[in-house]
């Protein structure tokens, strides 16, 4: 009589609720984590996932995670939905240790899903009367600088946002120099206008203009439209996404808020512990991608920096300009900082010197001079591009792989762009990986140290617990111990802060 009954959705969750519950009955599934979002939804806890075909396809080739499950049964050779789970988990299980992956799937991204989970379930809460108040001031900036655009354009009011509009003003009624006219107008993007910032003032405020809309967009109005009736916002953090293994977020996008600009450091401020009596204990790791090319490539120079104490950035300054390390000065230390982190991303003398505003020449110089004095880096970028080409994949220190297909394209900048991948990726997916194991870490620790305090937040190197104000001492003494030994083989440091909000926390 059952096969004959037609019983509704909630229904039929709660006639399996004991059994998705029950963690000693073990389950195959594709993507894990949605599935556990929406179960927790309708007050069920999933437990006992044995295998997530999604998440192993993410691990086996990131470039086409983002893989349906019939199209992965297709990719396979596999048909119908439960049979097409049950089959990709014995041969992506295989693939993952012939591959030498399954370290990077069982240890780090599978237990990881629970750590998301639990993050995007606690939420982070704002203060929404501070957040009204913050719309309302830059909501005058923007009307102040609207008035400052129309009376330098001289034109009256026309729509700033609009591309064809904007372009007509600038390129017709002011002449300034533009680039090729397309079927649909004059191209206004970011690139364009930096490079009139010299040609006419009404620039600089339009550039400020779009900076300051779109922080209200994305953050004031995103935030009050998302948050819960308590003022928490839940972000998704997605770990199926990106090809270097890092994770991102999305609803509301937390690892964009440009912490650099006083803006967006008045944003962070907005971000408050979940309750009276709590406070906030960031932490983040120091230098995390130059101590990982110092170990990666072996360079005996940086090497020695990193263990020595010395700042890296003053130590490469010494080294590429010749002075001794009490006489490097502050533009010194600022030219060798872009060197180093222009380096780990393959820049070329252009970019740098479009950084720095320096002629080309001179870019050329500084970093002939920094490969002169760190030839580990040299010899280790020369040697991971080679290898990349020969076996068609970079990985990282702990096994993650990426494929680079760019490589074999006849296209000059495709190929530079898979050449920029293969020294980059080893690196950013090195520091992926050991802040994963890190959030792990923590939570595990502050789940059987039954604590009341939550790891709650990832952005990039910074990890962030809500942490009850009788436990910021011994939670702060975790977080470091957990950063600082996620990964022995590279020698890391860890910054903790303690604040009431997240600016604060920094």
């Amino acid at each position: 009589s059952l096969l004959n009954t037609e019983f509704s959705f909630d229904t039929v969750l709660g006639i399996l609720k004991p059994m998705l519950e029950d963690a000693a009955c073990p389950k195959l599934l594709h993507d894990a984590k949605q599935t556990s979002a929406m179960l927790y939804e309708h007050g069920i806890k999933l437990k006992g996932v044995l295998f997530d075909t999604a998440l192993a396809e993410y691990v086996i080739n990131p470039s086409e995670a983002e893989t349906s499950l019939q199209k992965l049964a297709e990719n396979y050779g596999l048909a119908g939905s439960a049979a097409a789970i049950a089959g990709l988990y014995k041969m992506q299980e295989e693939k993952l240790k012939e591959d030498g992956l399954w370290y990077v799937y069982n240890n780090i991204e599978m237990p990881l899903t629970r750590v998301l989970l639990d993050m995007e379930r606690t939420g982070f809460r704002i203060d929404l009367d501070e957040l009204k108040s913050y719309d309302d001031k830059l909501s005058a900036q923007i009307s102040s600088l609207t008035e400052e655009i129309y009376e330098l354009c001289g034109c009256g009011e026309f729509n700033i946002n609009s591309t064809k509009q904007l372009g007509l003003v600038l390129f017709e009624k002011l002449g300034l120099p533009s680039g090729r006219k397309s079927k649909t107008g004059y191209s206004t993007d970011i690139a364009v206008l930096e490079g009139l910032i010299d040609k006419h003032p009404v620039i600089e405020k339009l550039i400020e203009y779009r900076r300051l809309t779109k922080l209200k967009s994305t953050y004031l109005d995103g935030l009050r439209k998302i948050a819960d009736e308590n003022g928490f916002v839940h972000t998704t953090f997605v770990q199926i996404s990106t090809v270097t293994g890092r994770i991102s977020s999305k609803e509301p996008n937390l690892q964009n808020i440009p912490v650099r600009t006083q803006e967006g450091r008045e944003i962070r401020r907005l971000f408050l512990p979940s309750a009276p009596g709590r406070k906030l204990v960031s932490a983040d790791y120091s230098q995390i991608e130059l101590r990982i090319l110092a170990a990666i490539s072996g360079d005996e120079v940086m090497k020695d920096a990193f263990l020595s104490g010395v700042d890296i950035h003053t130590r490469t300054a010494s080294e590429v300009f010749g002075v001794p390390l009490e006489e490097v000065t502050p533009e010194m230390r600022r030219s060798a900082k872009a060197v180093n982190f222009g380096i780990v991303y393959g820049i070329s003398d252009f970019g740098l010197a479009r950084n720095l505003g320096i002629p080309v020449k001179m870019a050329a110089n500084y970093i002939k001079r920094y490969f002169a004095r760190f030839p580990g880096v040299r010899r280790y970028m020369d040697e991971i591009i080679e290898q990349a080409k020969t076996q068609g994949y970079v990985t990282t220190m702990l096994g993650r792989r990426r494929y680079l297909p760019e490589l074999r394209s006849s296209n000059y900048n495709i190929r530079s762009f898979g050449e920029r991948a293969a020294l980059n990726t080893p690196i950013q997916g090195t520091a992926a990986d050991i802040i994963k194991l890190a959030m792990i870490d923590v939570w595990e620790k502050l789940r059987d140290g039954g604590y009341k305090s939550r790891l709650i937040l990832q952005v990039h190197d910074e990890l962030v617990i809500d942490a009850a104000e009788d436990e910021v001492t011994a939670v702060s003494a975790l977080l470091k111990e957990c950063i600082e030994n996620a990964y022995v083989d590279v020698p890391f440091e860890a910054q903790v802060a303690v604040g009431d909000n997240w600016l604060d926390a920094k």
